[in-house]
């Protein structure tokens, strides 16, 4: 039988070395905790579909099908719709991270919390990638022109994406157990936290930090690590198993 692993426990909130002391067990999840996620995500669908629209507009006046301030160059012009365009990416897409953390997709199910979590990168290349493909396509726009507006929507492009991507996204079972207050642990570079000190993926690792889910999901680790949610599933399956003769015989 191979032998436990040990770690060192050193505490989240006053860093002491709490290796020798109890260790609290995996708590029951409370409540999913609630806000306004719906009002902040139709805001940010309505500022990506403004933003949308500002890149129709930037590909209409770069190829002069929209007659406005003559005195500039159609380049100009669609550069400045472009920039009206990567705020409303921008913004729509903190509104909808925001909801992400109110409102969390559940890990479980791996393609929406992907979709859900990258959703605002997404939009960021459907908002400035057309546009340059029609500017390279376009035989009539002058060297200059695809030049300089290739550029400067590939920035645009760069910039929204790193500002909407969700580098701590939050799962909904890691907001349950943040609600919950338990006790549970993480380590200085992995990107999950875990319920168990002996969890399989934990193996390898010599020190844990341990405090509330709440703290983690602070620290970053937003996302419950597989291996411990499904034994913790487990449990609370046997524990319910275990209630039932009882709750028959009353």
């Amino acid at each position: 039988m191979a032998e436990k692993k040990t770690h060192k426990i050193v505490s989240a909130s006053t860093g002491e070395n709490v290796t020798n002391k109890p260790r609290p067990t995996a708590s029951k999840p409370a409540a999913q905790a609630t806000g306004n996620a719906g009002g902040l995500r139709l805001g940010a669908v309505l500022l990506w579909i403004a933003a949308l629209a500002f890149e129709v507009v930037a590909i209409l006046l770069m190829f002069e099908k929209i007659t406005f301030l003559p005195k500039f160059e159609p380049i100009y012009k669609a550069i400045g719709a472009l920039v009206l365009d990567l705020i409303c990416v921008i913004i729509g897409s903190l509104l909808w991270k925001k909801a992400n953390h109110i409102d969390p997709a559940s890990q479980k199910s791996p393609v929406k919390f992907w979709l859900w979590n990258n959703l605002g990168v997404i939009v960021s290349a459907i908002a400035f990638i057309p546009f340059i493909i029609l500017l390279l396509t376009n035989k009539n726009a002058d060297k200059k022109s695809k030049i300089l507006g290739t550029a400067v929507a590939a920035i645009f492009a760069i910039v929204a994406g790193l500002a909407s991507y969700d580098w701590n996204p939050l799962s909904k079972e890691a907001l349950e157990q943040a609600t919950a207050n338990s006790q549970v642990y993480w380590t200085a570079h992995g990107k999950k936290f875990h319920l168990y000190e002996d969890c399989q993926a934990l193996d390898r690792t010599d020190e844990l930090t341990m405090g509330t889910a709440q703290e983690a999901v602070d620290a970053g680790r937003g996302t419950i690590c597989k291996f411990c949610e499904k034994k913790y599933e487990k449990e609370q399956e046997a524990l319910a198993a275990s209630e039932l003769p009882a709750v028959v015989n009353e």
